[in-house]
C-alpha cells in the first residue's frame, strides 16, 4: 500500500507541503514564501505564477526529504487561503491580471453599489455571508469590468475562474479538470448554499457569466490525476478545502457543536452546525464546512481581523519587545492587567461587530501602568474577542459548547489558553499535531482513496498534548468580561465616515 498522504497548504503568505504518515504525524514538510504584491493603500495582489512555481517546488521538496516517489503517494489533498481570485485564458492558462487576494479591499465600491441597491438581503439569505470585499464575486467583477477585453472574452467562453484550489488543480492536471469543492464556493458570493449550485440570480446581479465558473464537487474524491512528468507519475489528486474549513477538519470537529479556534494574523471560529444551514441572528457567516460521502456539513463561524498581529504590533509599533516570542517573559509576573484593556481594532472589528470604523483603543491607563500591562493586554484582547464569536455561535447554534479546540502560533502559549479557558468558562484542548489545516486537507483525499477507513480513524488520530481547564471564579470572570465589553464600545464608530 501506499506509505503517505501529500498536503498542499496553499497560503497567504507562503506555500507548504506536508507529508503525512497513517497515523497523521508528519513525515516530511516544505515551505516557501513569495512576494506580497500592494500596488495602492488597501490592495493587496499575488502574481499567480509565482504561487504555482513555489507550490510545485515545496512538493517536489517535501517528497525528496520523505524519501517517497510518486508511487508512495495516496493521494494529494488541496487547501488554500480562501476567496482569492484568479482568471486565465482557457487556451493558453496564462492569467488575464495578478490575483486579487482576500485581504484586498479593491471591490468595497461594488459592494457599496450592491446595499445601495437593496441586494444584500438577497445575498445574506442564499449564500450566508455578508457583502463585503473580503469574498471573490465582486472581485471577478472587478476584474471583468476593468481588464482590456475580459468581459468579452469571458462571455465567449475563454476564460477561467478559479479560487486557489482550482487554479492549482488545473495547473497539476495540465488543465484538464476545472473544479472547485463546496467550502471554496461558498466563499465566493456566487454559490447558493441550500441548493448547492452557482445561483443565477446573483451572477446575473454581478453579471458574471456562468461559463467561467468551475463545476462544485464534494470536499473528498477523486478529481483527476497530475500530469506524470511533475513527479515522475501520476498522483490522484482527491481532497480539496478552503483552509479554515480544512483545519475545522483536521481537528475532528465531527460532530455538530465542536467548534475549533485558529490563532493565527486574525482567528478564525468554526462551529459544525450539522446537516442543515443555521441563518446567523448575531452577524456571523453561514458556510459550507466540507462536503464528504454524499453529506454535506455546514459550519458557523466568525473572523476576528486581528489576533496574533497585535503582538507583532508590540514588537514593530510600540518597540515594546524585539521578538514576539518575548511577549510570554515580559507578562509572566503578572495575573492580571491592573484594569487595562486594548481592543486591537486596527482595521475595524469582524464578527460579530463589523464595524469598519472601529478603531484601536486602550482604556484604563493609570499611573501604575507598565509595558507588562499593555503586553498582557494585548493578549487577553485574543480570549476576549474569542468569547464574543463563540457566545454569538451559541446563541445562533442553541448548542452547548463542551470544548474549545485550538491551533495556530498563540495556541503554544499556556498561559494565554489558560485564560481563554478561564473566560469563556470551557476547557481548551490543544493538540499534539497543529498542523491541523494541511492534516485536514490531507484526511479529505486520503478517505477518499480508502488510506483512511472512515471517521473513526481520523478521531482516533486525534491526541491530545494539554487540555486547560477554567480556574477563573465565576464573579472574577464576569467582571473582567464585562469590561472587555464596555472597552470595546470605546472603540467603535470612531473613524470618521467621511475619511
Amino acid at each position: 500500500m501506499s506509505r503517505y498522504v501529500l498536503a498542499l497548504d496553499q497560503g497567504t503568505t507562503s506555500s507548504r507541503a506536508i507529508v503525512f504518515r497513517r497515523d497523521g504525524s508528519v513525515a516530511a514538510m516544505a515551505q516557501q514564501e513569495f512576494p506580497q504584491l500592494l500596488p495602492q493603500p488597501g490592495h493587496v495582489e499575488h502574481d499567480p505564477e509565482a504561487i504555482w512555481t513555489t507550490q510545485l517546488q515545496t512538493a517536489r521538496d517535501a517528497l525528496a526529504k520523505a524519501g517517497a516517489t510518486s508511487a508512495d503517494i495516496a493521494a494529494i489533498g488541496i487547501t488554500n487561503q480562501r476567496e482569492t481570485t484568479v482568471i486565465w485564458d482557457r487556451a493558453t492558462g496564462k492569467p488575464i491580471a495578478n490575483a486579487i487576494v482576500w485581504q484586498s479591499r479593491i471591490s468595497a465600491p461594488i459592494c457599496e453599489q450592491l446595499k445601495e441597491a437593496g441586494l444584500e438581503p438577497v445575498f445574506r439569505a442564499k449564500t450566508g455571508l455578508v457583502v463585503d470585499a473580503y469574498f471573490s464575486g465582486t472581485k471577478i467583477k472587478h476584474l471583468l469590468d476593468t481588464v482590456s477585453g475580459a468581459r468579452a472574452a469571458a462571455e465567449a467562453g475563454k476564460l477561467l475562474f478559479g479560487t486557489i484550489d482550482t487554479y492549482l488543480i488545473w495547473r497539476l492536471t495540465g488543465g484538464k479538470v476545472h473544479v472547485t469543492d463546496y467550502s471554496n464556493a461558498s466563499r465566493t458570493l456566487l454559490f447558493n448554499i441550500h441548493t448547492l449550485d452557482w445561483d443565477d440570480e446573483l451572477l446575473t446581479a454581478l453579471k458574471i457569466p456562468r461559463a467561467i465558473l468551475p463545476t462544485v464537487r464534494s470536499s473528498s474524491e477523486v478529481y483527476g490525476e497530475t500530469t506524470p512528468e511533475l513527479f515522475g507519475g501520476p498522483i490522484r489528486i482527491a481532497g480539496d478545502a478552503g483552509d479554515q474549513q480544512a483545519a475545522t477538519f483536521g481537528q475532528a470537529c465531527h460532530r455538530p457543536g465542536m467548534v475549533k479556534n485558529t490563532y493565527g494574523t486574525g482567528c478564525f471560529l468554526l462551529m459544525n452546525i450539522g446537516t442543515k444551514p443555521v441563518a446567523s441572528e448575531n452577524r456571523l457567516l453561514t458556510t459550507v464546512g466540507w462536503g464528504l460521502g454524499g453529506e454535506v456539513t455546514y459550519c458557523l463561524e466568525g473572523s476576528i481581523f486581528i489576533a496574533g498581529a497585535v503582538v507583532q504590533w508590540l514588537r514593530d509599533g510600540l518597540g515594546l519587545i524585539r521578538t514576539s516570542a518575548e511577549v510570554e517573559q515580559l507578562t509572566a509576573n503578572l495575573t492580571d492587567t491592573d484594569g487595562v484593556y486594548l481592543v486591537p481594532a486596527f482595521v475595524g472589528l469582524g464578527a460579530p461587530y463589523w464595524d469598519p470604523y472601529a478603531r484601536g483603543t486602550i482604556v484604563g491607563l493609570t499611573r501604575g501602568t507598565t509595558a507588562a500591562h499593555v503586553a498582557r493586554a494585548a493578549l487577553d484582547s485574543m480570549a476576549y474577542q474569542t468569547c464574543d464569536v463563540v457566545e454569538a455561535m451559541r446563541r445562533d447554534s442553541g448548542l452547548p459548547l463542551d470544548s474549545l479546540r485550538v491551533d495556530g502560533g498563540a495556541s503554544a502559549n499556556n498561559a494565554m489558553m489558560q485564560f481563554q479557558a478561564d473566560i469563556l468558562h470551557v476547557p481548551v484542548a490543544r493538540p499534539q499535531v497543529r498542523e491541523t489545516t494541511a492534516l485536514g486537507a490531507a484526511y479529505l483525499a486520503g478517505l477518499a482513496v480508502g488510506y483512511w477507513s472512515d471517521l473513526a480513524d481520523i478521531d482516533h488520530n486525534w491526541v491530545l498534548d494539554r487540555r486547560f481547564e477554567p480556574q477563573m471564579p465565576e464573579h472574577e470572570r464576569t467582571t473582567r468580561y464585562a469590561g472587555w465589553l464596555r472597552a470595546v464600545e470605546r472603540s467603535r464608530d470612531w473613524a470618521l465616515r467621511d475619511g
